[in-house]
């Protein structure tokens, strides 16, 4: 028998081999019932120092609102001109960005807000 020959049946008997392997290992998987989890989840309330804290972020967040004509309070874009609109290409080569212009302070704040 050649050595080729000696290969070509060691990869075959290989092949089969490692084929009923495999559906051997994938039926158990399938057969096997899956746990299911539970989860436990407690909410605990707010200390009365955190509530007052995340009020006092809401309430500036807020100030930068002004009340509607029905007393509700509307945002506005006046701080931000940069605005986006329809469908802009900035991934191609041939994109650009949209058109505004946005401040340095304005920059500065999302950076420092973090």
């Amino acid at each position: 028998m050649k050595l080729s020959q000696l290969k070509s049946i060691v990869k075959d008997a290989v092949k089969e081999a490692i084929q009923e392997e495999m559906k051997d290992i994938l039926l158990e998987a399938v057969r096997v019932p899956k746990a299911t989890i539970q989860e436990n989840v407690t909410h605990k309330p707010l200390p009365k120092a955190d509530k007052q804290q995340l009020r006092e972020n809401m309430m500036g967040v807020l100030d930068g609102m002004r009340p509607g004509a029905n007393g509700t309070l509307s945002a506005t874009t006046s701080n931000m001109p940069l605005q986006v609109g329809g469908n802009i290409d900035t991934a191609s080569p041939n994109g650009s960005l949209p058109a505004g212009n946005v401040s340095m302070d304005q920059i500065m704040g999302l950076m420092k807000s973090k």
